[in-house]
């Protein structure tokens, strides 16, 4: 296996930190790495919002389904959604007097700008976790910033269009991480689809679980059920479901402008 596979097959989320800071070097070059993610037509739809205020840091403890190991990582970064900076430059480029003149209404960012928005920040998140990665800096998301959105809006000073889409905790893990078993994943099978997508029987989901089920049970717990264990702690949870008013806020305001 290249050095390169080896990276993205070792990686797992790393929630604990040993005490020591991202050398200014590694950090800048996470950065790099991760403004040379692909971007829709080279317009990188994103911004990367770096959190160093320790106090701001506590808040997102707070805000992201009180997660300790938010504060105490040495690098948090914010990765938005942002079409803010092209409609400013719109506005300074003559598209309003071009727009007059040609009888039309200006466009302004629309839902399918925000998802096209959202698939370049995502990018630029992966390439830093990959590059963090490489230089033995653990990560891990924290799908929690799409919650309360006003109270993120307000913290960060976020116009209409620049919305939060994933936040990265950066460090360098405890032994313990280090250590720990990776989490399984699904068989390709289920996963892949070829031509045109397939739903499964419900006997074929048995064996969807197969290695989760393996895992826990190797850590005594009693063979669980994946779905209904899911649907209970993640689907249907208190957090998913102010995830989803928070969304639908951020919805409203980045289509109102």
């Amino acid at each position: 296996m290249n050095p390169v596979l080896q990276t993205i097959h070792q990686r797992k989320s790393i929630r604990a930190y040993e005490d020591r800071p991202i050398p200014e070097e590694l950090r800048q070059a996470i950065l790099d790495a991760a403004m040379r993610a692909p971007t829709a037509g080279n317009m990188m739809l994103y911004s990367i919002l770096e959190v160093s205020d320790q106090g701001a840091k506590n808040k997102l403890v707070e805000t992201c389904d009180n997660q300790p190991f938010i504060a105490e990582a040495p690098l948090v970064l914010i990765f938005l959604a942002d079409y803010q900076r092209w409609y400013d430059t719109f506005m300074v480029s003559g598209v309003v007097s071009f727009c007059e003149d040609k009888g039309v209404p200006m466009v302004k960012p629309e839902e399918g700008d925000l998802f096209l928005a959202c698939c370049d920040a995502l990018i630029a998140a992966q390439t830093a976790v990959i590059a963090a990665e490489s230089f033995g800096i653990g990560s891990c998301y924290i799908g929690d910033i799409l919650e309360n959105y006003e109270i993120h809006k307000q913290m960060f000073d976020l116009p209409p269009y620049a919305v939060p889409i994933a936040m990265l905790c950066f460090g360098y893990p405890t032994e313990e991480q280090r250590t720990r078993e990776q989490t399984s994943r699904l068989p390709q099978e289920f996963v892949v689809h070829k031509d045109r997508y397939r739903r499964f029987e419900a006997m074929e989901f048995e064996r969807m679980f197969e290695s989760s089920r393996n895992q826990a049970e190797a850590a005594s717990s009693p063979r669980p059920n994946i779905g209904l264990q899911m649907y209970k702690r993640k689907f249907s949870a208190a957090f998913s479901a102010e995830m989803r008013r928070s969304v639908s806020a951020m919805l409203r305001s980045w289509t109102a402008g």
